[in-house]
């Protein structure tokens, strides 16, 4: 195949953020068509992109058959249901996280994926972000011995808009599911049950919606390994994602805090510039989990990190919310323990 002709549908600060990366910087995609339930913000992106065709309605480009991709970047309400449509149009899917928020729901999207045979890539970024691919190939290499334990951060500068939580699924399933996917990227291993615990610090809104702003995951693993999580919402100094992996001969520890490698030194003290947000940490890893997948379509691969990861870590996701809840340690079930209507 030539150039993958693409459609984005939703253009919020991801979406809008990978339709540019389409049109701009990654090789072998044309970004032919964008769409959003706002028809000005859709008809804006296509004319500052220079593309020439823009749509609120999915049915439409589902049914265009000069379309090789859609990318969905919607809320994630509508992730399941745009997901099997596209299965049925046979395009290929990359699909923006979660895949649902019911677990039921996602269940039955793998099913309605795989058996549709279509090219389907989860947008787990940090899979592709430098700094943890550097990680995964030294564990790969030995470097570490065997992972006995994880440890994964991720601080937000500040909560979402109400509006947000409300809709969000919570902190575990919005927030902590990037690092329940790379701590089993990492660890090579499946997550067999979670403790989890949260607290209201900050933002006391999210009580309303029975959330929490900071949260605390405890992970074991097949084989006897574990892990942690810790998720906060109001870091206010920056965007903060870090992590470790312990080994029997060493541990990995992967961090970016620094917007650029530049420390001023002076007589008040010392200062770098800390990265505002996740489109600034994760820029290169948006763009190169892009390239893997148009690769991907071009060459008839299947990706790395497909629908099956997505249901994976929504589970933990749904395990970790449970055990807040409940105040116990949940089992995570696998995807054959989940009744599909």
């Amino acid at each position: 195949m030539d150039a993958v002709r693409c459609a984005v549908f939703g253009l919020g600060r991801l979406g809008h953020q990978h339709a540019i990366n389409l049109a701009t910087r990654v090789p072998g995609a044309k970004l032919v068509a964008v769409l959003d339930s706002v028809p000005e913000l859709a008809e804006k992106t296509a004319r500052e992109l220079g593309v020439q065709r823009w749509s609120t309605e999915p049915d439409e480009l589902l049914a265009a058959t000069d379309i090789d991709a859609i990318f969905v970047v919607t809320p994630t309400s509508t992730h399941a249901t745009l997901a099997k449509k596209v299965a049925e149009s046979g395009k290929a899917l990359f699909l923006e996280k979660p895949v649902s928020l019911d677990l039921e729901e996602a269940a039955a999207t793998v099913h309605a994926v795989e058996a549709s045979g279509i090219l389907c890539q989860l947008g787990f970024m940090r899979r592709f972000d430098p700094a943890y691919k550097a990680a995964k190939a030294q564990i790969a290499a030995g470097a570490i011995g065997e992972p006995l334990y994880f440890k994964g951060i991720s601080r937000d500068p500040q909560a979402p808009p109400e509006t947000y939580v409300a809709a969000s699924g919570g902190i575990f399933a919005d927030q902590s599911i990037h690092d329940y996917d790379i701590a089993r990227f990492m660890m090579e291993r499946e997550v067999t049950s979670v403790s989890a615990v949260g607290s209201v610090l900050y933002s006391k809104e999210v009580a309303r919606y029975n959330d929490v702003d900071q949260a605390l995951s405890y992970l074991r693993f097949e084989g006897g390994a574990a892990g942690d999580i810790e998720a906060y919402r109001n870091a206010f100094y920056g965007y903060d994602i870090r992590a470790e992996i312990l080994g029997t001969e060493g541990t990995l520890v992967v961090s970016g805090l620094r917007q650029q490698n530049v420390t001023l030194l002076s007589n008040r003290g010392s200062n770098y510039e800390i990265l505002p947000g996740f489109i600034e940490r994760f820029k290169e890893a948006y763009v190169d989990e892009l390239i893997a997948f148009i690769q991907c379509v071009q060459q008839g691969e299947r990706p790395s990190v497909g629908v099956r990861d997505g249901y994976q870590a929504l589970a933990i996701a749904t395990a970790a919310k449970r055990s807040y809840q409940e105040k116990r340690e949940v089992a995570v079930p696998g995807l054959n323990e989940v009744n599909v209507s």
